[in-house]
């Protein structure tokens, strides 16, 4: 939890909507959208949260993706792979974009539809995303369908 935090991110019931899509203009940035509904709001809300590619890349890295995703790839025929790498990016962004947004709920937000900048929450989001590599490896591997490599450490 981020320290400081005054709400409870459980409060919320959080639908992924779309994404992740470039940003217009800004190829540099991606976006995820949420549906976001508190038990207290008539109406949910959508929460647009972007992110650098860069900073995805970085967090590739940080979390030793591709070595984590290797064993469950090559359980695949040759032939499949290359369609599941594909959407591995796109997952790997979803499931980032998520703690992005987990973070922001635990401040708690307003009644309205928004946006969280790529530049908001980046610092936080190195360290949860560090401290969460287990549940974004286990979202991709349930969102792709993909057997668990039980030989790779839970922590690299």
């Amino acid at each position: 939890m981020v320290p400081g935090s005054t709400r409870d991110a459980s409060s919320y019931r959080v639908t992924f909507f779309f994404g992740p899509e470039s940003v217009d203009g800004q190829p540099d940035l991606l976006a995820c959208v949420f549906n976001v509904k508190k038990r207290s709001w008539k109406a949910g809300i959508q929460i647009s949260v972007e992110i650098r590619t860069d900073q995805l890349l970085d967090l590739r890295q940080k979390m030793h993706l591709a070595e984590r995703l290797s064993k469950s790839l090559m359980a695949l025929g040759p032939h499949e792979r290359p369609h599941y790498q594909e959407r591995i990016a796109d997952v790997f962004a979803q499931a980032v974009c998520w703690r992005k947004l987990d973070l922001r709920l635990q401040r708690g937000v307003t009644q309205e539809n928004q946006r969280i900048h790529a530049d908001e929450l980046t610092i936080e989001l190195d360290q949860e995303a560090s401290n969460r590599v287990d549940h974004v490896l286990a979202y991709i591997l349930r969102e792709l369908d993909l057997a668990p490599d039980p030989s790779v450490p839970s922590s690299c």
